[in-house]
Formats: C-alpha cells, structure tokens, sequence
C-alpha cells in the first residue's frame, strides 16, 4: 500500500508469510483489503517494549499488538536469557492470568514456549491475582514467572508482566537485557511446541500458603475479634480478587462481607463498569449502592488482577466518600507506624517505600517515628527491587503509590490488593474499636503531619502522532521550563532523565541517585510540586500536583482542603493542563 512508510510495508508484508497462522494471515489481509493505513500504522510501526508494568498493549495482529506470536517472541526471548543466567540449573517458572478476554489462551502460549525450552512450569489452575504471581515464585522457588493481564486498562488490552526470581517485575539490567534479546528473534525461531511433561497444575494449595502468609501480617488480631461483624461491601470489579479477597478477609476474622453479585463473575468484556478501575468513580458505583442499600461501614474494590484496591468510607456526615490513593496509603502507613510504635517493635532497623510522585506526606508520617522513607521511581518494581536489596538485613514494613497500588508485609515483591484489603479492614476495626471512623482518624492524621492535597491529570495521546506529540511536550519543558506555578517561584526542577536537580536560586546542580527516567519535577517555594511524566504503558502523559497546608483544627479541614484544590488549579492551569 502505497500510503503506508517503507519501513511498515516491510514490517506488515512479513505477517503474510507461512511462520504465521492462516487466522492471522487473513486479519492482515483484510486490513491491507480495507486500505486502513491508521490501523496498520498503530499496529507495526514498532515493537511493544517493556515499560514500568513489562508488556501491554491491544490485542489484535502486528508488531505493535498483543498476539500468540509478540508473546511467544518475549516469551523465547526471556527463555533464552534465563538459559545465559542459569546455565547450569533446572530452570523453573510460574504462569498466572486474570480474567482478561483470550487470558487462558495467551498463557497456554507462554506455556507452551517455556516448556519447548525445556523449562519446568508451575500453571495456575483458574485466574489468580498478581500478587499471588509474585508470592508463588517465592514460595516455589522460581527463577521466573509471567501474569498475563493488563491490569486496570479497558477490555481490548492484555499485558505480560515478567518477574525475576525474588517475585518482583524484571527490572534493569534484566529487563534491557531481555529486550536485546527480544529484539533478536525471528517468529521462526519461537518454539511453539508443548512439553505437557514439564508443565505442573498448581492452586489450592498455594491459595492456602498465601492466605496463611497474609494472616501474619495483622497487628491487632485481637481487635477483629471484637469488630468482625463490621459491614464491609467487596467488588472485584469482574476480575481476579473473588478468588482469594472474600477468603482472606474471612480469614482474618470479618464474618459480614457483602459481596457485589452482579461484579463476581470473572469478565473480560467488563460488562457493569466503563473501565475496570478502582480509581475511577464510574467503577465504584454499584458497590457504593450497595453500601448505602445495606449501610455499610466499608467498601473495598480491587482492578482485575487484584493488585490496586479503590475504597470508600463514612465521613463525618455518615455518606459514603471515596478516598484516592494518597489518601488511603497515608491512612494505612500511619497506622502500621502507629501500631509497630505502640507494641515496642521499631528497632531503627524498619523501613518504608515509596515512588517520587506519591505523596510526601508518606516521608513526614515515617520521619515522625524515626523511620526511614525510601523514594523511588514510578512503578512498584522499584519498591519491590529496594525490598529485596534489603532483605534479611532491615524490616520492610509497608510501601505504597497513589495509583492505588500498597504492600504490607514482606510475602510478596509487588503491589497487593489482597493484604491491603485486609489490613484496610483491620484498620477500620482498631479505629472504630477506639470510638472515631477512618474519616475522623484521617482528619486526625491531617492536624497532625498537615494537610496534604493531590490531584492526577491525565492526558491522552493515542497511536503514533500521540507519541510523538507526547515527546514534543517533555522536550518543551525542559528547555522551557515554568518561572513560577500557582503564583509560586519554581525553586527547584528535577530532571530524572539528566539524573540532575537544578536550584534555580543558587544556580547549582545535584546529582539525583536514581536510573534514569523519562520525569521532570518542579518544586515551588510554597512546598508544591508538579510531576510530568509519560506512562511507560499507556498512551498518556501524566501530571501529579501536590500541596500542603496546617490544618489547625478538625473543623477547618474542608475549608482548607478547598483553598489547596484551588491552588493545584492554578497550578495546573499554569502548566496548560487543567
């Protein structure tokens, strides 16, 4: 096709040759018949690439899609590279899937690949959410492993999370590595072919492990024991949490859960929500309904692999309010703080996680109690990687990211909706146990450390004109960045990618110590900072705002909550994004 680039021609010619399936051939064919050069473009113009969450894409046929044979590529890829890492070793990985639409069948395909590699696979019997990915690749003594799920992006996405041997996602210098060997294979030379004898069924019996692992994590046991007839509303939002949230919480004690029948059966197709995140209001409406139907006390609600976990609660009004992740990661920080200070077990060993974009509220509640916060880029694998750093040496004791996404506990190396859940509830009972709601124990937090107020801007940019417009904004502020935000002096702009921030007043650079990232911060005078940064798996460019404020009492807590949104406002609006 003529309209197409020389470079795509060649890529989408190469899907009509015999190493591809007659199904995939024809859906080339038809698009080429249909002369829809967007389409082919979006599909081929270049290969998925790992970002902060591995694989994910749309589903469909190219380069550019998830399909048996992009799969089947990292899939080899990442076989060949755990061959040049374990050369001498009996090679062993875990496969999971969420309840993503071709699931079961894209991680039959990774399944089959490893195992015409001669690698040992242990393959989850049923659905089963990331966390429990992350946890069985600890427990079983795994090199690997892969989830097969897009998380929270709408129903036409499906992903491929890889992991490393400590349960956490692969990050550098395994991820590059694993790229260049991506990069070098040809769909011929992906191995397809089943060994049935080196693929293992795994289930309950790990469920079981897991669970036991999660019931460790409590802190006030005794508390449930009092409150277990607390009204809680749970909606795994279709996804993979009904097969272990409502048997967590039952094991920690909680014997009133209601569950939102009509959001149980797993879906790919997500038929009650818009998107199935937790994040998003529009996803929370049915188990709010419910909550208020039954007046419950609690609503939780997890993505579809179970790794973020959205919640509302009573404020001091009695309706229902949903809090952002900010919020609740601020809540459940302070209260294991509290909890690990009151019962005599803060050693100066504990520490705790959290990415350079979530609240820094996080770093005031852990410097309160003399413990120390650790900072790190966006995405949970960064946590994960600073945990096993760590480990056996210093006591992890939470870590989290405003996208919704905490750990508590050291069974796993990534975000765990699961646990979280749990504890959340455990929370609400020791709060409720001492006379005030998780609303009054969160204003009560705000008098404390200050009020801190967030807010995410996101802003889409699809296909290849979107990337490209996304790169011409970063490359704008960073030779033209912001002389003041919200009538504040910019006094500081972080440059992630350059490793520097630059004082504006003195002049000066410092090194910034961590990899580098595709994030620009500008930190004003007033203690504001907005964050830029480009999702590593989405077609977006995102904008975090953050400002804080005293808060002096209780009863000015909405007055000034509303002074600083109005203040992030102008901030954003200063920036062109509001």
């Amino acid at each position: 096709m003529s309209d197409l680039s020389p470079d795509i021609a060649t890529r989408v010619n190469s899907w009509l040759a015999e190493s591809f399936d007659t199904e995939t051939r024809q859906a080339v064919q038809r698009l080429l018949d249909a002369g829809d050069v967007k389409e082919l473009t979006d599909a081929f113009y270049r290969d998925l690439e790992f970002g902060t969450g591995g694989l994910r894409g749309i589903m469909g046929v190219g380069t550019n899609r998830i399909n048996r044979y992009t799969l089947g590529m990292a899939t080899q890829g990442l076989s060949n590279y755990l061959r040049k890492v374990y050369p001498d070793e009996e090679i062993r990985v875990v496969i999971a899937h969420d309840n993503r639409n071709n699931a079961t069948t894209y991680a039959n395909v990774v399944a089959d690949v490893f195992s015409a590699n001669g690698i040992r696979v242990f393959f989850f019997d049923d659905l089963r959410p990331t966390p429990e990915l992350s946890f069985a690749i600890r427990e079983l003594d795994c090199h690997s492993g892969v989830m097969l799920t897009a998380s929270h992006n709408p129903k036409e996405y499906s992903g491929y999370k890889a992991y490393w041997r400590d349960g956490g996602q692969v990050i550098a210098p395994h991820d590059v590595n694993i790229i260049e060997e991506v990069a070098g294979i040809r769909v011929e030379d992906v191995r397809f072919g089943r060994n049935d004898d080196l693929i293992e069924t795994i289930g309950d019996e790990i469920d079981r492990k897991y669970i036991d692992a999660l019931t460790k994590v409590s802190v006030n046991p005794d508390v449930i024991r009092k409150h277990a007839d607390m009204k809680i509303v749970y909606s795994p939002i279709h996804g993979a949490g009904m097969h272990v949230v409502p048997r967590a919480l039952e094991a920690y004690g909680f014997t009133n859960v209601t569950l939102v029948e009509e959001q149980c059966t797993p879906d790919g197709n997500f038929p009650t929500v818009i998107y199935p995140n937790p994040e998003e209001e529009e996803a929370m409406t049915m188990a709010l309904e419910k909550a208020r139907e039954i007046d419950a006390d609690l609503v939780l609600a997890t993505d579809p692999d179970a790794d973020r976990v959205g919640i509302a609660i009573r404020d001091d009004r009695g309706d229902l309010i949903l809090l952002n992740g900010n919020q609740t990661g601020s809540l459940l920080l302070n209260y294991m703080l509290d909890q690990w200070k009151e019962q005599g077990r803060l050693t100066g060993d504990e520490y705790v996680v959290k990415t350079i974009v979530t609240t820094y509220l996080m770093d005031k509640l852990a410097a309160a109690r003399g413990v120390e916060c650790f900072n790190v880029l966006t995405g949970f694998k960064y946590i994960g990687a600073i945990m096993t750093e760590l480990e056996g040496s210093r006591t992890f004791i939470a870590g989290g990211e405003e996208s919704y996404g905490y750990l508590v506990g050291e069974h796993a190396r990534d975000k765990d909706a699961v646990v979280s859940c749990t504890m959340i509830a455990e929370m609400a009972a020791y709060h409720r146990s001492r006379g005030r709601s998780l609303y009054q124990a969160m204003v009560d937090m705000y008098v404390k450390f200050g009020l801190y107020r967030e807010k995410l801007i996101s802003v889409t940019k699809k296909g290849k004109e979107g990337a490209e417009a996304i790169a011409a904004m970063m490359a704008r502020f960073r030779t033209n960045p912001p002389e003041s935000l919200g009538g504040s002096s910019i006094v500081t702009v972080k440059d992630y990618q350059a490793q520097s921030a630059f004082d504006v007043r003195g002049g000066e650079s410092t090194a910034i110590d961590l990899p580098k990232s595709n994030v620009l911060q500008f930190v004003t005078e007033d203690g504001g900072v907005v964050s830029a940064r480009p999702s590593g798996t989405e077609p977006k460019i995102k904008f975090y705002c953050s400002v804080n404020a005293p808060l002096d009492s209780a009863k000015r807590y909405r007055d000034v909550a509303r002074e600083l949104d109005t203040r992030i406002d102008r901030m954003l609006g200063d920036l062109g994004v509001a």
